[in-house]
């Protein structure tokens, strides 16, 4: 490992919107039912963003809570991950800074989908090690509801909106909150299983007309499901190998929370008993890059996730793109 600067958590906050969504809500317009969407998925109920409601200001309430939580009014940069920007151009993270009085710190988006908040991890980590902040605010937050389609069950009832937040300050790397070593990964000739095809510059340059459906999310669900299963797996083996870990000194799986059955397959791949897989996808469905960050505010709070718990991070998501790492859980008080 790195004997440099790390990045340690210092905060943690999270956010959903107001508007609660049950499983019946959605059969009443959708062909489907509480019992269906319960067995495929293992989602009761999740938060929608209400109208005029955008990532930002998701992403805000989120930031606000983690600098709350570290004890911190200022940072020397943010990180925003997101795949549902308030706009093309430009990016909503200097917005979130200022609307935060952050004042001209550096500021930037990472679109990696479900693998944003890895993703961004390893963004603000190499800040930090380049000198170039001493602490940064990374936020994930998706109003993913606003990319998919209403009446597209197959994924009408597995995603949702919210945000986490983390506060990340120099360190040593083997202090608790430190992140640990970061797999990353992503393989674009699959890009195709995940995707939002009309909106970007490769169907505004051929000059055509978009069908309505083609702004909207869509997804190849078997065959991302087998790839999410694998790649998950492997690269939480890889990532606890880096950390110098076995498998049963983790105390705590905290996994995109993509699926259930996805989440079921790889900790049972994986060895890891139910009593440590860390999982809220019942409550809150898929939130996208908001995902991993989201649960370890909410396990965190539960008594769940407690100081000194090893905790092995993994995530997989459009790109197509995933990513794992680990880190010793640091005593903070999630708001």
């Amino acid at each position: 490992m790195s004997t440099g600067r790390a990045a340690v958590i210092t905060g943690i906050g999270s956010y959903v919107p107001p508007d609660l969504v049950t499983n019946d809500d959605l059969s009443r317009h959708l062909d489907t039912s509480d019992d269906w969407i319960r067995t495929r998925t293992g989602i009761s109920e999740r938060y929608f963003v209400p109208p005029g409601i955008a990532t930002s200001d998701l992403a805000v309430e989120a930031g606000l809570r983690a600098l709350k939580s570290a004890g911190d009014e200022r940072v020397g940069a943010v990180v925003l991950a997101t795949t549902t920007p308030d706009q093309p151009c430009p990016a909503t993270a200097p917005q979130v800074a200022a609307r935060l009085g952050l004042g001209q710190v550096p500021a930037f988006d990472v679109a990696a989908v479900c693998s944003g908040f890895l993703y961004g991890l390893a963004s603000a980590a190499g800040l930090i090690a380049a000198g170039v902040a001493d602490s940064v605010l990374l936020i994930a937050a998706d109003a993913f509801t606003t990319i998919i389609n209403p009446e597209d069950r197959t994924t009408a009832v597995i995603f949702a909106d919210g945000a986490g937040a983390v506060v990340l300050r120099a360190g040593s790397p083997d202090e608790p909150g430190a992140i640990g070593p970061l797999v990353l990964g992503s393989d674009g000739e699959l890009s195709h299983l995940i995707e939002v095809p009309a909106g970007g510059s490769r169907q505004r340059s051929a000059r055509r007309s978009a069908e309505p459906e083609e702004y909207f999310f869509r997804m190849v669900g078997r065959e991302t499901y087998r790839r999410a299963v694998e790649t998950m797996t492997s690269t939480s083996l890889e990532a606890a190998e880096r950390a110098g870990w076995r498998l049963e000194d983790v105390d705590r799986f905290a996994a995109h929370q993509a699926n259930a059955r996805i989440l079921e397959a790889v900790a049972k791949r994986l060895g890891l008993p139910e009593e440590r897989q860390l999982s809220n996808i019942a409550r809150v469905g898929n939130t996208g890059a908001a995902s991993i960050p989201l649960l370890l505010a909410h396990s965190a709070a539960a008594g769940q996730l407690v100081p000194g718990h090893r905790v092995l991070l993994t995530a997989f998501g459009g790109g197509l793109s995933w990513g794992a790492g680990s880190v010793v859980w640091p005593d903070v008080q999630a708001v």
